[in-house]
């Protein structure tokens, strides 16, 4: 039986935020599963912004996404047809073909996944995954947590953001988180963020920054760099340590965004390590089962953002950019 799917294409390069006439859907009939192969239905894909770099002519850390071609990016699917003893039909995997219904691919490329029984099959593409094991590798192996410390989020409302502020609380510290916009703002509240700085609101974030934190902080977790990591600089206690893990101020932008005080690193011995989460892979399970454990207890919360459909795509990834999305976003293929 041959399956009809559809997948999403790159019609042309973005300037800016990418909109939905940059892409287009195209409907191809799926081959016949080989042998070692595995059929697989896409249940949810995730939008991520570094996605944003792929669509650039060039990008300097992963192939380009080509024009007239399957995007590719974090999905959940579930095995419909199966010639390989690895997977049978039912089984849950994550791959890396998302942005489309239904694929074919060798079992090789896919993993086999089984969540804790308190994780949703979504939880494993925002905060059960990738994205909380960022938060979970940022500030346990790369800033070190250590008793006492401060700890200040950046985009505190997304995936890794609102993982890595929970962590913080549940660990004992005292959180500050920046986000933009009312909602947000009300969410990081809801979670126990001790003090959050809408930076849409705020004409000078330094300010804000310094009236958040009157006697420093000690750890940044930075998702955003540009301007709210020149303001870090200025705010960080001696000797404090950050965990650079993102800079999707500058995702859709040309221009270099100056850091200005810069110089205060050497000042302060600050500690500066960015990282990719990839290199920590053996901290999954770990961080999982401690996972679990929080969300039976009560004591964690998750948000996702989920839009309907494949053609929903485009508009997911855009509200990235804008501020429109809470926590992960995510796309639900059936």
């Amino acid at each position: 039986m041959t399956t009809v799917a559809r997948q999403m294409h790159l019609k042309s390069r973005p300037t800016g935020i990418p909109q939905p006439s940059n892409f287009t859907i195209v409907s191809v009939k799926l081959p016949e599963v080989g042998e070692g192969e595995v059929e697989v239905r896409n249940k949810f894909m995730s939008l991520e912004p570094g996605m944003r770099l792929l669509m650039r002519d060039t990008a300097f850390h992963a192939p380009i996404y080509p024009l007239d071609a399957p995007l590719h990016g974090r999905a959940v699917g579930e095995v419909v047809r199966s010639r390989s003893p690895s997977f049978e039909p039912g089984d849950l995997v994550m791959s890396n073909r998302g942005w489309q219904e239904a694929f074919v691919a060798p079992a090789g490329e896919l993993l086999k996944v089984k969540p804790y029984p308190s994780l949703s099959v979504e939880s494993l593409l925002s905060a059960a995954g990738i994205r909380g094991l960022t938060a979970y590798v940022g500030l346990i192996r790369v800033a070190q947590l250590r008793a006492g410390d401060i700890v200040f989020v950046s985009a505190a409302a997304g995936t890794v953001g609102m993982v890595a502020c929970q962590i913080a609380k549940l660990r004992g510290h005292t959180v500050i988180g920046s986000a933009g916009g009312a909602a947000k703002v009300a969410f990081l509240k809801e979670i126990g963020v001790d003090h959050v700085i809408d930076y849409k609101a705020e004409p000078d974030f330094a300010a804000a920054l310094r009236k958040a934190a009157p006697n420093g902080f000690d750890v940044f977790f930075d998702n955003v760099g540009g301007s709210q990591l020149d303001a870090a600089f200025q705010t960080a206690n001696n000797n404090a340590r950050f965990a650079l893990c993102g800079t999707i101020a500058g995702f859709n932008q040309t221009d270099l965004i100056p850091l200005y005080h810069s110089n205060l690193t050497i000042l302060k011995r600050l500690r500066l390590e960015g990282y990719v989460v990839w290199d920590h892979q053996d901290l999954l399970p770990e961080f999982q089962r401690e996972l679990s454990g929080w969300v039976v207890s009560g004591r964690f919360k998750s948000r996702e953002s989920v839009e309907i459909g494949l053609e929903r795509a485009p508009v997911a990834l855009a509200k990235l950019f804008t501020g429109e999305s809470i926590g992960a976003s995510l796309v639900k293929l059936y």
